[in-house]
């Protein structure tokens, strides 16, 4: 993304401070519905002259017709650079041309292309770190605080001024409390995002939580859940089956 307007554009759409995103860094951003749910988690960071936006492209025609809706009269322009560029993860590992995203997660943009390492590897990492993805099944169900994406703002600045759904963000930041938080879990039972996450008297209409990313090692696995937090201490099962329990990970 390039153009003049191209700053004030994205801290007018995006949950974060753009003003504060450094030359070396990864922004974590959510771009939210006018309730406040999250359509996407976007990765913004800058190069050369550039505003460079990463998400998911199942999520793109969502994304990127709303910010065109947006868009109005600012000086901006939208590039899909998917064929010009390669993402890699690196972890443990700085390069000149790297982006920090998280602790010892970096984030490695080429025009070559490397071998890389295994997906499920990376997965794992993210879900150790507890970095959440928004799935196309799951855009516009979630808030930012239910991904715990408001704690140390890491992902929303709540000083930063508006934005898509900012008023009910919030709202629940000074004035509520989220009853879903998310957490990690490990199962032996394969799980796949959307998945449904139960536990018995849960008086929640659909389910007490939902998986949101999942990564797989050998026999087990490993993934990151929106889930009811006066329920960590009880039984949960997939899809409230209950021959598939999951064990929730307390730190």
């Amino acid at each position: 993304m390039r153009g003049c307007d191209s700053k004030s554009f994205l801290q007018s759409q995006f949950s974060n401070n753009i003003n504060q995103l450094s030359d070396d860094e990864i922004q974590f951003n959510c771009y939210c519905q006018h309730q406040g749910k999250i359509i996407g988690i976007v990765w913004v960071f800058k190069y050369k002259e550039s505003y460079f936006l990463s998400f998911l492209k199942e999520l793109e025609g969502l994304i990127i017709s709303k910010l065109n809706m947006f868009k109005l009269m600012s000086e901006v322009e939208f590039e899909d650079c998917t064929n010009k560029y390669n993402i890699y993860g690196l972890i443990n590992e700085e390069n000149v041309n790297s982006f920090s995203l998280h602790k010892n997660i970096d984030i490695l943009l080429s025009r070559e292309n490397f071998q890389s390492g295994k997906i499920d590897i990376w997965e794992k990492l993210c879900v150790e770190h507890m970095i959440p993805e928004i799935h196309q099944i799951n855009s516009e169900k979630h808030i930012p605080q239910e991904l715990n994406l408001d704690i140390n703002e890491f992902g929303v600045s709540f000083s930063k001024g508006c934005y898509p759904g900012q008023e009910v963000i919030a709202r629940m930041h000074y004035l509520g409390k989220p009853k879903r938080r998310l957490f990690r879990f490990s199962s032996k039972f394969k799980a796949i995002v959307g998945d449904r996450l139960n536990v018995h008297g849960s008086k929640s209409l659909k389910s007490s939580g939902q998986v949101i990313r999942v990564a797989k090692e050998s026999d087990n696995y490993h993934f990151l859940g929106v889930f009811e937090a006066k329920h960590i201490n009880d039984q949960i099962f997939l899809n409230n089956d209950q021959n598939r329990l999951v064990t929730i990970i307390h730190e």
